[in-house]
């Protein structure tokens, strides 16, 4: 009898800490002490495990267990620990050997089997990070744990298989084989597909030629956009096409939007990196919690980070909460959300192109002359005041839309296609790239005012119209930045060098077109 060791991940948002699992046999009463901040899930592996040992023929000590989780002062939570624990607990009895160095990740059923669980991805990335590179997993949660670069992942289906790999005698194990119908948690068998939903094309938009080039100055520079308009207007189709229009993910931001989507309840599902952009677009009546991210114990991702490097659409935007509403501004200037609990603090990236879609009042029919519209104008104000100032002044593109006509709707010419608009898109996004490598940025919504102002300065003749409309109020500073970034993807479009005064008069119709619906 003595100390036995193995190693685990204890995942605090998409940040992973390599834990080490101590596990010492006594000479006492029989007992299962679990020791380091373990949270009631984790707790609970006490007896799970000493099931799935006996079941799968290599019982655990009678004598007191000792299992200690360092570092004990961060929390763990979760069954991702249960096969580090008992690996180190065979250990310790010398029914196993060589465990010091291997990561285990995977829940034990009570009769052996190991299910996959939640966040592999990020704890596998966490582990080569700590320069780990052994891992062990359950076969439904390989094909995820394999797409980290670095890591040598083995997968299994059964504890007696892992332990007859880490030197356990043959004979004493049960030869249990994995059950096809517990290969993902909660009964689900089938993995997620990476965007459910139907393919859509920018071609099907009739008329709207204003905001198909709107959606189109988004998607280049990474715009957020706001349509304000009746119903039937088509900003719903807008809205849906946009993700359409962005280029795929390059391998790092696969990998991160991958790892955010492993957190989720489909992990299990993930074979592949997600190349395409997110999109989310939660129900108006949606919590703080779900579209942010929060929860009990560790928060857990909401919408706009499962969103990121994507799209967020909130639909009906004035029938949000207002507190939901307002906590999206922090990740639009930061790109991250850092939610504190009592519990502990994680922080989820959350760069999305957030796209708001309104009616001009609560009716709809505020429309032209507004006939038909019974709103008063208290009800407008208050419908439009859940969108607060400081939110929408985080918006570029603030776009009002009119009704389709009949002969816009009957028009058989073509139009482009998701396809064409793309290829613009993507030769947008190659000349930002190439001007904003020097700066470490991206896309032209990530200019900050010091480069517009500095490097990228434009002629005071080209500026004219900004410095007016900031003179009379109308434009606040960041407005004005905004303004310039919106300006800076125009040209990108038109193949120009730099902006003009047509550019910036573009950019800032684009802008205010939408203020005070």
């Amino acid at each position: 009898m003595g100390m036995g060791r193995a190693l685990a991940v204890a995942l605090v948002g998409l940040n992973g800490h390599v834990i080490e699992v101590e596990a010492d046999i006594g000479q006492t009463l029989p007992a299962f002490i679990l020791l380091g901040l373990p949270d009631a899930s984790l707790t609970e592996a006490k007896e799970r495990i000493r099931s799935a040992a006996q079941n799968s023929g290599i019982p655990l000590s009678r004598r007191k267990i000792t299992v200690n989780l360092v570092p004990a002062s961060l929390p763990k939570k979760g069954s991702g620990f249960d096969l580090a624990i008992v690996m180190a607990a065979l250990n310790a009895a010398g029914d196993v050997r060589r465990t010091g160095g291997t990561v285990f990740i995977a829940e034990l059923g009570l009769d052996g089997r190991l299910r996959p669980v939640r966040g592999v991805l990020p704890a596998v990335l966490a582990g080569v990070a700590a320069g780990r590179r052994e891992f062990v997993v359950a076969e439904a949660n390989l094909a995820e744990a394999e797409l980290v670069v670095g890591a040598k992942v083995r997968g299994y289906g059964s504890l007696a298989q892992v332990a007859a790999d880490f030197d356990a005698n043959p004979q004493d194990l049960c030869d249990a084989e994995p059950d096809p119908a517990a290969a993902l948690p909660g009964g689900e068998t089938q993995p997620a597909p990476e965007n459910a939903q139907a393919p859509v094309d920018l071609a099907e938009v009739a008329g709207q030629a204003e905001a198909r080039l709107a959606l189109e100055i988004a998607a280049a520079g990474g715009h957020h956009l706001m349509m304000v308009g009746p119903p039937g207007s088509g900003k719903t189709m807008l809205a849906e096409r946009l993700p359409g229009l962005l280029p795929p993910l390059n391998d790092a931001e696969a990998l991160e939007v991958t790892a955010i989507h492993s957190l989720d309840h489909a992990g299990a599902g993930i074979t592949a990196l997600v190349r395409r952009p997110p999109y989310e677009r939660p129900h108006h009546s949606a919590s703080t919690a779900s579209v942010i991210g929060g929860g009990s114990g560790i928060p857990r991702p909401g919408a706009a980070s499962r969103a990121h490097r994507g799209v967020l659409f909130l639909d009906e935007a004035p029938e949000f909460d207002k507190r939901v509403l307002d906590a999206l501004r922090q990740p639009l200037e930061s790109g991250e959300l850092v939610l504190h609990r009592a519990a502990g603090t994680a922080a989820y990236p959350a760069r999305f192109q957030l796209v708001l879609a309104a009616n001009p009042c609560p009716c709809g029919k505020a429309v032209g002359k507004g006939a038909g519209c019974d709103c008063t104008p208290m009800a407008r104000r208050r419908y439009f005041g859940r969108l607060s100032g400081p939110l929408l002044d985080r918006v570029d593109i603030q776009l009002q839309l009119n009704r389709v006509q009949l002969a816009q709707l009957a028009d058989s010419s073509p139009r482009e296609s998701t396809a064409q608009v793309a290829v613009r898109v993507q030769q947008a996004r190659d000349l930002q790239q190439l001007r904003l490598r020097p700066f470490g940025l991206v896309h032209n919504a990530d200019l900050t005012g010091r480069i517009l102002r500095g490097p990228l300065r434009l002629d005071p003749r080209d500026t004219a119209l900004l410095d007016r409309a900031m003179g009379t109020g109308t434009l606040t500073a960041r407005g004005y930045d905004r303004v310039l970034r919106l300006a800076w993807t125009v040209a990108d479009l038109r193949g120009l060098d730099r902006p003009g005064t047509d550019e910036v008069g573009l950019a800032l119709t684009l802008r205010q077109r939408g203020e005070n619906p």
